[in-house]
């Protein structure tokens, strides 16, 4: 009996020395910040073919967002639930990439909530106006839908949070010593900031200004992203 004892032992130490067994999660970083970097080029890249196609439709006059009208309109419809899906995803990949440093906490927050702003804009449709699709009067329409001030509600989140995170990232990047990433931050958020504004205020081109910041912020993110990789 006294024999077997050291044999007992040496099977009872083997089994604590196996390695234990940990679970993945079940889509990679890789993957998540590739969806990502791919939303804003996506978004951008349709919509603009859309706006040089669509018969009607002047960027001088008409934001990105009236392409979500018209028998056609389900394209941009499309265009914006993709998009805001890619970036909710992508959101999570850029949390694991930026934990436990400066911003890690709400960039990755600031931009979910940009990409679920996405997906609500493109849910609720802003009205035909001015002119576009064909056929609708020029000038703004007298009584707006209950859809159509949530859009413009929505899009007030996108771009706002988008803004905000865009600043954030340049923090991180200030706090890091990268100082050309954290410039380049700053401008892509103020690019938005100040074509919105301008878009707002009624200026001359505004929905024009608006669509350059828009694209060039959601063209960062992808850009961060693509560095997170």
């Amino acid at each position: 009996m006294s024999a077997n004892k050291p044999r007992r032992k040496a099977k009872d130490m083997t089994a604590v020395q196996l390695p234990r067994t940990t679970t993945s999660s079940p889509v990679s970083s890789r993957t998540l910040l590739t969806c990502l970097a791919v939303a804003s080029p996506l978004w951008a890249a349709v919509s603009l073919a859309q706006a040089a196609t669509r018969e009607g439709f002047d960027l001088l006059r008409h934001p990105l967002s009236a392409l979500s009208t018209g028998s056609l309109g389900w394209l941009q419809i499309a265009n914006f639930l993709l998009a805001g899906i890619l970036t909710v995803a992508g959101a999570s990949g850029l949390r694991r990439a930026l934990e436990g440093g400066p911003g890690g906490r709400w960039a990755p927050r600031l931009v979910r909530a940009y990409g679920l702003g996405m997906v609500a804009a493109g849910l609720l449709v802003m009205d035909p106006a001015d002119g576009f699709p064909l056929g609708t009067p020029y000038g703004m329409p007298q009584v707006m839908s209950w859809h159509s001030y949530g859009h413009m509600a929505a899009g007030t989140v996108a771009f706002g949070t988008l803004i905000a995170a865009c600043y954030v990232l340049g923090h991180r990047f200030g706090r890091t010593g990268e100082r050309g990433l954290a410039v380049a931050s700053r401008v892509a958020g103020t690019a938005l900031l100040v074509g919105d504004l301008w878009a707002m205020t009624g200026g001359t081109a505004g929905s024009l200004t608006l669509a350059v910041g828009a694209i060039t912020a959601m063209l960062w993110v992808s850009v961060v992203a693509v560095r997170c990789r």
